[in-house]
């Protein structure tokens, strides 16, 4: 459809809110300054020139009617008529009720100009209603063709009001309004007396003449930026947003322990650590969607993965495994350690040697939820709960630190709760939070989250995932992808040397390794990368130089170690080199040489003879008859069918004959 239209096409609609000659529509359109909004007027293309104004630009009657011819011509006319009515009504319902009472009265006199048609003329109807309502004969007229271009049940609608009202604008210099506007809708939110008073020193060093008083500017700014674009303007993109309602998303499609959300608190209290120091804690918590039960719960320093992969471990061995979960996309819940190899994983670098996420391997489906969204993490709700009941508990007089900088308590810094304190502080509180009846969430309805939780998690159709004592002690494991070094498929992790007897057939590739980051002296697993099993590796500690038992041990192990490749080498291999030998078949007897159908004589005397006499050497030792021997050679070669070649003779010349 178009948006797009000329002050002509402007004057074929025909509006009240618009003058109806071209002078006046001109003169309208230079006072108010139309074309200095760049961004809704522009030049024609084409033949003729001119301008155009886009739709946004006219009154709201205008707009309903260009958005009805438009409509006419696209469609058919059954349509176009129903559009033209829905417009109608649609305007209808903008007018005030003073505007809708006076539509209720022109349909009376219109209904009443009908019945008394039925036993007299027309035209007698119209002058006795003339006389009743005080209405001149020809507005009834005009109100009677209105109502007669539409069905009786829209007769209401046709016959409102059609005067928009006051629709002037006070003059404005452009250049003038354009400064105020600009001033007015920045990042810095200025008052709008600051803005206009800017305004007004430029439109005097300017000469900008006319200007409006500070209020009718205000209510124009108002008239023509709508809120929403104010905000967005003067307040940003996040703002703007919470301008749109936000989405209700229904929890009650899930049942108990089906999925889960998970995320990070840091608390405003100060806590004395066991090594003396004082930091504010970390609470990583892990919610049940359907019931908003906090099912699982560690404290610590930071948002670590380690303190996500306990909170898990906890709600798991208490409850069963989620099929689901929500997940802020940070650090700590996007390691590798827990959610590696996740197809939407966008954090950090994806390798192919990637190890298996504790979340992955148990059949968990991981989302990752939006940043500081409280309708994507219904946890964020819960922390501002706990924050009331913790932070500000009277155990923690003197250690609560204020929410901000600006907010601190006269008593701050005074105190430090110490850690076990705290931790059973805030395990009573999350009971407690979890026990408060009332709560007026679409699947608790006044009980609480425990009550909730319990009815669905004992329900005969809800289906829970147990986690098997492999998978628990899983979750109680890092992965890491190492190399099995030469010589020997050491693994290194940490500073830390690990050896397992299998792990020598893997020397030089890549393995993944699970172990306790908080006891590396424990034996690791390693495993394949596509996740089988090899072995469980020892921790190879270091000794000292000097140190003699230590020593002797590794020597006793090693000596052990070849005892043991001694004794599978005997009784792997059953067969001595002997018996190999014996085995092996003997090799046959060379064949002997095939002999040629024509050989060519071999000419040259006693070179002849010589060789023949060293192909075929006599009996006995003394020296062969070459004379005899050549004979001898002419005879064989004869009975062998050997042709010989004729000798050339020589001329007296010495040249062949």
């Amino acid at each position: 459809m178009r948006e797009w239209f000329t002050l002509a096409e402007l004057l074929d609609v025909g509006s009240l809110a618009l003058p109806t000659d071209m002078g006046a529509l001109s003169r309208l359109v230079e006072r108010e300054g139309w074309r200095a909004d760049t961004r809704r007027c522009r030049r024609r293309e084409g033949k003729g020139g001119g301008w155009e104004y886009h739709i946004s630009k006219f009154p709201a009657d205008v707009q309903a009617k260009l958005v009805a011819r438009e409509m006419s011509d696209d469609v058919d006319p059954a349509q176009a008529r129903s559009a033209r009515l829905s417009a109608l009504w649609d305007r209808f319902a903008t007018l005030s009720d003073r505007a809708k009472q006076e539509a209720r009265d022109k349909l009376a006199a219109v209904d009443r100009i009908d019945l008394l048609s039925r036993g007299m003329a027309r035209q007698v109807a119209v002058a006795l209603v003339a006389r009743e309502t005080g209405v001149s004969a020809s507005t009834l007229w005009g109100w009677l063709r209105a109502a007669a271009e539409v069905p009786a049940s829209d007769r209401l609608a046709a016959l409102a009001p059609r005067h928009a009202g006051r629709t002037a604008t006070a003059d404005c210099h452009p250049q003038a309004w354009a400064y105020l506007v600009a001033d007015y809708l920045r990042p810095e939110q200025p008052a709008f007396s600051g803005s206009h008073g800017r305004m007004m020193q430029a439109a005097e060093a300017q000469g900008w003449a006319p200007i409006p008083s500070a209020k009718t500017l205000q209510r124009r700014i108002e008239k023509e930026f709508p809120r929403g674009l104010r905000t967005l303007l003067r307040k940003g993109s996040e703002a703007a947003a919470r301008t749109y309602p936000a989405q209700t998303r229904d929890r009650s499609v899930f049942r108990a322990m089906e999925a889960v959300n998970a995320d990070g608190h840091t608390f405003d209290v100060f806590v004395r650590w066991p090594d003396g120091t004082e930091a504010r804690p970390v609470l990583i918590a892990v919610q049940d969607l359907y019931s908003g039960k906090i099912v699982g719960h560690r404290l610590d320093r930071s948002e670590s993965w380690h303190a996500v992969r306990l909170a898990f471990r906890d709600a798991v061995e208490s409850f069963g495994l989620p099929e689901r979960a929500w997940l802020d996309n940070g650090r700590a819940f996007a390691s590798k350690w827990m959610t590696g190899r996740q197809e939407t994983r966008y954090r950090f670098k994806i390798r192919a040697d990637e190890p298996e996420g504790i979340l992955t391997g148990l059949g968990i489906q991981v989302h990752w939820a939006t940043p500081y969204h409280g309708q994507a993490k219904p946890i964020e709700r819960a922390f501002r709960d706990l924050t009331e009941t913790i932070s500000k508990h009277p155990a923690c007089a003197g250690a609560y630190t204020g929410n901000k900088p600006t907010a601190k308590p006269d008593n701050y810094g005074s105190a430090a709760v110490p850690l076990a304190e705290f931790q059973a502080l805030v395990a009573a509180e999350i009971a407690r939070h979890n026990a408060r009846p009332g709560r007026r969430t679409a699947t608790a309805k006044g009980r609480s989250f425990d009550e909730t939780f319990r009815e669905s998690y004992e329900h005969p159709h809800t289906l829970v995932r147990k986690a098997s004592p492999v998978q628990l002690h899983e979750l109680m494991l890092a992965a890491e992808a190492v190399t099995a070094r030469q010589p020997d498929g050491s693994l290194y992790l940490a500073e830390s040397r690990y050896w397992s007897a299998a792990l020598v057939d893997h020397i030089g590739k890549k393995l993944v390794v699970r172990f306790d980051p908080d006891n590396l002296l424990e034996p690791v697993a390693a495993y394949t990368l596509d996740g089988r099993f090899i072995a469980q590796a020892d921790c190879i500690e270091s000794a000292g130089f000097d140190d003699i038992a230590a020593a002797r041990e590794h020597a006793r192990k090693r000596k052990a170690y070849l005892r043991a490749l001694r004794e599978a080498r005997d009784l792997s291999i059953t067969l001595t080199a002997e018996d190999l030998a014996r085995l092996a078949p003997r090799a046959a007897p060379a064949a002997p040489p095939p002999s040629p159908k024509v050989v060519r004589l071999v000419v040259g005397g006693r070179r002849a003879a010589a060789a023949q006499a060293i192909a075929a050497p006599a009996e006995t030792e003394a020296e062969p008859d070459l004379g005899t021997g050549v004979g001898a050679l002419l005879r064989e070669c004869e009975a062998r069918g050997v042709v010989p070649f004729a000798r050339r003779e020589k001329d007296e010349g010495g040249a062949p004959a």
